[in-house]
């Protein structure tokens, strides 16, 4: 768990283009603004709403196809926000038109498709990054760091819960198997990609689950097994809302992840007495997505074509726990 910590300060000429113009969308656009990162054109399948989100941001160049986007020459790295269903195939195409991608997760519909877009891109010579953006918050970065200067002793198990009220209209995307709806890969794939992040791959996954009626998982909850028989424990939901908190348990004492655990959040680490060690907030401008901007923006002025903090490794992995999951709760999409 390397302390790869990019500022959001450190960015160059690197040009990006927006495919989509959803509400994820807005969200990273307006921390690249805000943080003086290029933003070179944004593309719809709607030409007018292409426009109104230039417009918006004060961007360039507004493209009414996504294929329009990725042949801008403009444009050296195109961040995928559609839905799921489709970031293999807008990866895939802005691959083939020779652009970075910088892809919304969860990243793919399944880990098949993952591997696909991974091995095209190194294929390509060119960068492929899962946007898991609370990855690369700095109060991530010191919770990693607590945990390898030994402060709570060895990790034992760990517990965080993504939970929010969502729309439950049948024809939102949400609730759309055709678009990958559904809990887990909307909200639940914070809580597992922390898992995985702290305690590794897990080597045995229980997933269990409640379905709408239009097929798609509404709440998920798992137990995982991982290296050296730790264990973790994750619940996501889209009709309730929780604490949004996740807590870390070592031999030696805990890590608290105040809420909203996944965003810029206060961290507390406390011995076995509960006493407290040491304290970590630190403010951050904004959402805090500018901050997987900067580390690819890093990656592509070295050369790269992986981030340490996000392998393409680690996002196969959490697609493959993801996979092992909706099988067990009974989910699959169409075409799989």
């Amino acid at each position: 768990m390397t302390d790869v910590r990019p500022s959001p300060m450190s960015k160059g000429e690197v040009g990006w283009g927006i495919l989509a113009t959803g509400g994820i969308a807005n969200a990273f656009t307006r921390d690249l603004v805000t943080h003086g990162h290029r933003v070179a054109a944004a593309g719809s399948r709607s030409a007018d709403n292409a426009r109104a989100f230039a417009g918006k941001w004060g961007i360039e160049h507004a493209h009414g196809s996504y294929d329009e986007l990725v042949a801008d020459p403009d444009v050296d790295i195109v961040y995928v926000a559609t839905p799921h269903n489709l970031h293999a195939a807008n990866a895939t195409a802005a691959l083939e038109s020779g652009k970075h991608v910088l892809v919304e997760k969860a990243f793919t519909v399944n880990a098949a498709e993952a591997r696909a877009v991974f091995e095209r891109g190194r294929g390509k010579g060119l960068l492929v990054m899962e946007a898991m953006w609370t990855r690369f918050l700095p109060h991530m970065a010191y919770v990693r760091s607590v945990i390898e200067r030994g402060l709570v002793g060895d990790v034992r198990s760990l517990h965080a819960d993504h939970t929010q009220r969502l729309p439950s209209d049948p024809a939102h995307r949400l609730n759309n198997l055709d678009l990958a709806g559904g809990c887990l890969l909307d909200v639940g794939v914070y809580p597992v990609s922390f898992a995985h992040d702290i305690l590794g791959a897990p080597v045995e996954v229980t997933g269990r689950g409640t379905l709408r009626d239009t097929g798609v998982d509404v709440c998920v909850a798992t137990v995982m097994r991982h290296r050296n028989d730790a264990v973790s424990t994750t619940y996501s939901s889209m009709e309730t809302r929780g604490p949004n908190t996740a807590v870390v348990l070592g031999t030696e004492g805990r890590i608290e992840i105040d809420s909203v655990w996944y965003s810029p959040a206060a961290v507390t680490v406390k011995n076995v007495a509960g006493q407290e060690l040491e304290r970590f907030d630190e403010p951050v401008t904004g959402r805090g997505m500018q901050y997987q901007a900067a580390e690819a923006e890093r990656l592509i002025a070295e050369g790269k074509v992986e981030s340490p903090l996000m392998t393409h490794e680690q996002s196969v992995a959490v697609m493959t726990t993801m996979d092992a999951v909706r099988e067990e709760i009974g989910v699959r999409y169409p075409g799989e």
